[in-house]
C-alpha cells in the first residue's frame, strides 16, 4: 500500500492513493490554509470509521442479515497539549434493515472492533476506543 502527498500552497496538499484516487487536504485560515479540504486528523477518523463500517456491512451480509443501510458516526477527543493525539474515539453505528436481529448487529460490531478493523485496533493502542449501535427496522416493501 502506498500514497503520495503533494504540497500545493499554504497548508494545502493533494493526497493520491495507490489505487488512483485523490483528495484535497487543507488547514484553517489561521494555520495558513484556505479551508478547501479536510484536515489530516479528520482523515484518520474517516479512515477508522469507514474501515469499521465496511466490516459491519460485510459481516452482516455474510450472515445473510437483511441490511439496507449503515452509518458510522465517529466522535473524538484530542489531548490539549502538542502532540494533540486522540485520547477518546467513539463510533456509533446506525444499522437499518428488514428484521435485523440484535445479536447479529452486536456480533458484527464486536468482530469489527476486536478482530477485523485494523484502523480501530491500531488507534486503540493510543486512545480509548468505544463502539455502540442502534438498529432501525425498516418495513419490507
Amino acid at each position: 500500500m502506498n500514497c503520495r502527498i503533494k504540497w500545493v500552497e499554504g497548508a494545502m496538499f493533494v493526497g493520491e492513493s495507490g489505487s488512483g484516487h485523490a483528495l484535497v487536504i487543507d488547514g484553517p485560515p489561521d494555520g495558513g490554509g484556505r479551508n478547501l479540504g479536510m484536515r489530516p486528523m479528520e482523515l484518520l477518523l474517516l479512515g477508522m470509521g469507514s474501515c469499521s463500517a465496511y466490516d459491519v456491512v460485510h459481516i452482516l451480509k455474510k450472515s445473510r442479515q437483511p441490511i439496507t443501510d449503515c452509518v458510522a458516526e465517529v466522535s473524538a477527543e484530542r489531548a490539549e497539549a502538542v502532540p494533540k493525539v486522540f485520547t477518546k474515539i467513539h463510533v456509533h453505528f446506525i444499522v437499518s434493515g428488514h428484521g435485523l436481529t440484535e445479536a447479529s448487529v452486536k456480533r458484527a460490531v464486536e468482530l469489527s472492533a476486536d478482530k477485523y478493523c485494523s484502523a480501530s485496533i491500531m488507534l486503540a493502542q493510543v486512545a480509548e476506543v468505544s463502539h455502540d449501535y442502534e438498529i432501525i427496522n425498516v418495513a419490507a416493501r
